[in-house]
C-alpha cells in the first residue's frame, strides 16, 4: 500500500496533515490527521487534486487522527468533493466525522442563488421573447387561479362549506368596520375639495347653490366608489397578499394541500366574498361623508344653510346614478380581493418575496380599479 504524506508548513503541534493511500486499483483514501482549524495553515491540496485522475474511481476518507476541525476543513473538503464530482468519482464519506457529514449535506441541499445579472447587452429579440414567455406564464397562472375560484364558488352553491363561518365574519369585520375611520377621513376631505373647487368657479356666476349638485353627483357617481376602492386596496389588498405570502413562506399552504383542503376555497374565497359585500356599504358611507364634508364649505363660504345644501344635493341625485356607484364598488371589491390573493399565492419563499407581493398587490389593484371604472362608465353611458 503506497503512502504519500503531505504536511503543512505550520511547525506548531499537531499540524493539519493529509495522507494519500491506494489500497487497491481504482481506490484512493485520504487520511486526515492533526488540527484543521482557522488558526493554522492547511496543506496545499494541489497534489491531492492531481491524484484524482482517470485511474481513480472511488474516493474514501479516514479521520482517526483528526483532533480538531472547523470551517477550514469544510472548505478543504468542498474543493475536493467538487473536483471529484466533475470527474465522476464516487465519494464515500463514511470515514468523516458525523458533524462534517451533516454540514456538507446541508451546504449541498441549498442551491446557490445568483444575485447578479450577466454582463453584456441582450438582443432585442431575446428580451421580447423573455417578456412574451413571462406574459404567457402569468396568463396561465391567472386562468388557473380563476378556475379554482369558480370551482370553490360552485362547491359553496352546492351546499359544501369550503371555509369556516367565523373566518368569513372576521374578514367582514376587518374590511368593513375596521376601515370606517380612514374612509370617513378621506371621503370627507374629498367632499371638501370638490365643494371648494366648485365654489371658486360658480361664485363668479352667482350659481353657488349648484355646488351641492357638483358634490352630490361627484361623490355618488365616481369619487365615493373610487376613493373607497383605493383605500381598501392599500389597506386590505396589501394585507391579503402579506398574509398569504407569509403562509407560503411557512409552507402552511402546502400543508393544506397535503391534507386535501383547497387553499383557494379555504383562504381566498372568504376574503373575496367579504370585500364584495362590504365595499358597496363602504361606498354608501363614503358618499354620505363626502356630501357632509362638502356642506362645510357650502355653509361657511357660500352662506348656504345645511338643510338647503342637503336638499339641493338630494334633488340632483337619481336612483340609477346611485346604483351605478354601488355596482362599481362591488366590482372593485372582487378585483381587489382577486389581485391581493393572487399575488399572495404567487409569492416566493423569502421575506423579500413577501414585500414584493404586497407591493405588486397594491399596484395591480389600483390599475384594475381605474381600468374597470373607465370600462363600466363607458358601458353604462352607451
Amino acid at each position: 500500500m503506497q503512502q504519500e504524506p503531505h504536511l503543512s508548513p505550520d511547525t506548531g503541534a499537531q499540524p493539519p496533515v493529509f495522507t494519500l493511500m491506494r489500497p487497491g486499483p481504482g481506490d484512493l483514501t485520504v487520511a486526515l490527521t492533526g488540527s484543521w482549524t482557522l488558526h493554522g495553515h492547511p496543506p496545499d491540496p494541489t497534489n491531492l487534486l492531481a491524484a484524482l485522475d482517470q485511474t481513480v474511481r472511488r474516493l474514501y476518507f479516514t479521520s482517526d487522527g483528526l483532533t480538531h476541525w472547523d470551517t477550514r476543513l469544510l472548505i478543504f473538503l468542498t474543493a475536493i468533493l467538487d473536483t471529484a464530482g466533475q470527474r465522476q468519482i464516487v465519494v464515500d464519506r463514511a470515514g468523516l466525522p458525523p458533524g462534517v457529514r451533516r454540514l456538507l449535506t446541508l451546504s449541498e441541499a441549498v442551491p446557490e442563488q445568483v444575485t447578479y445579472s450577466p454582463t453584456g447587452r441582450e438582443l432585442l429579440a431575446t428580451r421580447v421573447g423573455r417578456a412574451v414567455l413571462a406574459l404567457v406564464e402569468q396568463g396561465r397562472e391567472v386562468a388557473t387561479f380563476t378556475g379554482e375560484i369558480l370551482l370553490a364558488i360552485l362547491a359553496l352553491l352546492a351546499g359544501k362549506k369550503p371555509f369556516k363561518a367565523q373566518d368569513f365574519w372576521y374578514f367582514i369585520q376587518n374590511c368593513g368596520i375596521g376601515s370606517l375611520p380612514i374612509v370617513s377621513l378621506i371621503a370627507a376631505l374629498v367632499g371638501v375639495i370638490l365643494s371648494f373647487v366648485g365654489a371658486v368657479q360658480l361664485q363668479m356666476f352667482g350659481a353657488q347653490i349648484y355646488v351641492a349638485n357638483l358634490v352630490g353627483l361627484g361623490m355618488v357617481l365616481e369619487m365615493g366608489a373610487l376613493m373607497s376602492g383605493v383605500i381598501i386596496a392599500g389597506r386590505i389588498g396589501a394585507s391579503y397578499a402579506a398574509q398569504l405570502g407569509t403562509m407560503q413562506v411557512n409552507e402552511e399552504i402546502d400543508a393544506l394541500r397535503t391534507m386535501g383542503i383547497s387553499p383557494v376555497g379555504f383562504l381566498v374565497l372568504p376574503r373575496i366574498l367579504a370585500l364584495m359585500l362590504m365595499l358597496p356599504l363602504l361606498c354608501v358611507y363614503a358618499d354620505i361623508m363626502g356630501i357632509l364634508g362638502g356642506s362645510v364649505i357650502g355653509v361657511t363660504m357660500l352662506d348656504l344653510s345645511l338643510v338647503e345644501f342637503l336638499e339641493q344635493a338630494r334633488k340632483s341625485i337619481q336612483l340609477s346614478q346611485f346604483g351605478q356607484g354601488i355596482l362599481k364598488a362591488s366590482v372593485f371589491g372582487v378585483l381587489i380581493g382577486f389581485a391581493g390573493c393572487l399575488r399572495g399565492m404567487q409569492c416566493g419563499r423569502s421575506a423579500l418575496a413577501v414585500g414584493e407581493a404586497t407591493t405588486s398587490a397594491v399596484v395591480t389593484s389600483i390599475v384594475l380599479i381605474v381600468v374597470s371604472d373607465s370600462f363600466i362608465t363607458y358601458l353604462l353611458y352607451r
